[in-house]
């Protein structure tokens, strides 16, 4: 998937069961991305705004995302920063979930 095509997929239910993502599909999901890196196993990315107000407006819009795909991360919230954290629980890894919602995430600045 490109990243058009990844901010345009939808999260499938992951109840385990499934094999996390290998290196070379990682990687290969993270060149569709900016500014996302793996830290520690998780999919991150710390984000930064002008202001308070714009970060939770993010924040809530992020929140809005997840709820929509069902498939929550870790939020960090500052005065001018979050940082977003994702990895699918249920298999102890990332799955094509998380890369999904990190590409919605960042297509809200398209909007």
């Amino acid at each position: 998937m490109t990243v058009c095509d990844l901010s345009k997929g939808k999260c499938k239910p992951c109840e385990g069961g499934v094999p996390p993502l290998t290196e070379p599909e990682i990687q290969a999901n993270l060149t569709q991305l900016s500014g996302w890196q793996v830290v520690s196993g998780e999919l991150a990315k710390t984000y930064s705004f002008k202001n308070y107000y714009e970060t939770m407006a993010f924040v809530n819009a992020a929140a809005w995302v997840s709820h929509r795909e069902d498939h929550h991360p870790d939020i960090e919230v500052g005065y001018k920063q979050c940082r977003v954290r994702y990895i699918t629980h249920a298999i102890g890894g990332l799955s094509e979930n998380d890369f999904i919602c990190a590409a919605k995430i960042d297509a809200l600045f398209d909007l």
